[in-house]
């Protein structure tokens, strides 16, 4: 009796070691920092606590970013240069955009993931705006979708909200009407465009966006709007006055070594340390170093 004692308090201690192990092991695997939703994103605006943000746009990047403890991610609509090769974000389509944003939302668990709305999926017609918005909400599982522009889009954002899902301003340059402006220079630098830039950063906040990006346009004018408004704003270009910044990943990586904006800082060139390394298998292929004796079975 003793001995079967001993034994069901040996096969106890031995299951609770094991199970202390595996809450270990899925607590290293899981990022040890809160979800982000945008309430906490208000929460951070009204503590100061300022918001990164970046792009991804697959799977791999998208894990490394949320392991790395980004709060947002942005499944743009820049997939079109990036992933693409386009010169512009026109030519992406909603079904690519719901490809990529399927391919993110795999791999997060605690950053919020916000989409773009793809070039004439929601511009002057707000039931096709929120059918686009649905798609994307509902075959990806995406957490909140982003529109560009003012008050010319104030009735689609007003009608996605409808649905209960969460939309993200985007005002100063706006690449999807780059042919109508014809260039990517500095935005709202004359009054009338600055006036007209501030008038549609209200009427945002009061369609209810939760966020708002800033695109290229002066610090001055981008830290005078939030102050004045009381969603987060998040800047590119725009300065070190708003609540957060967003760059490309692949700009900041130094994947892509074409664009060089003066806002852009680089904080890697993986451009030239991949083609070296590719540079080194050619050779060790050629050179039958590679697989060596202890790389093959």
């Amino acid at each position: 009796m003793l001995v079967t004692g001993s034994w069901f308090v040996f096969l106890y201690i031995f299951a609770a070691a094991i199970d202390n192990q595996q809450k270990k092991d899925k607590m290293e695997m899981e990022p040890s920092f809160p979800k982000i939703t945008t309430h906490v994103l208000q929460e951070m605006k009204l503590k100061q606590e300022k918001i990164a943000m970046l792009t991804a746009y697959d799977f791999s990047m998208a894990r490394i970013l949320d392991q790395a403890g980004i709060d947002i991610i942005l499944v743009g609509d820049s997939a079109s240069n990036v992933m693409a090769g386009h010169k512009t974000t026109l030519p992406i389509t909603l079904n690519d955009m719901i490809y990529h944003a399927s391919s993110v939302m795999r791999a997060v668990k605690r950053a919020l993931v916000v989409v773009d709305l793809p070039f004439g999926t929601y511009q002057g017609d707000s039931k096709e705006a929120l059918h686009s918005a649905i798609r994307i909400m509902k075959e990806s599982g995406a957490n909140a979708v982003k529109l560009e522009g003012g008050e010319e889009i104030h009735e689609s954002v007003e009608r996605i909200l409808t649905a209960g899902i969460p939309v993200m301003g985007h005002l100063g340059l706006t690449p999807q009407s780059i042919h109508k402006f014809g260039t990517y220079v500095v935005r709202a630098t004359e009054e009338d465009e600055a006036r007209k830039l501030v008038h549609d950063a209200h009427i945002l906040e009061e369609a209810g966006c939760f966020a708002m990006i800033l695109e290229k346009i002066p610090a001055k004018l981008a830290g005078e709007v939030t102050e004045k408004v009381k969603i987060p704003i998040i800047g590119i270009g725009a300065g070190n006055q708003v609540d957060g910044q967003v760059l490309v990943l692949h700009d900041m990586l130094g994947i892509t070594q074409e664009f060089s904006p003066r806002f852009l800082r680089r904080y890697h060139n993986l451009s030239e340390e991949i083609k070296g390394s590719v540079k080194t298998y050619i050779g060790d292929v050629k050179g039958l170093d590679f697989p060596n004796e202890r790389e093959q079975y």
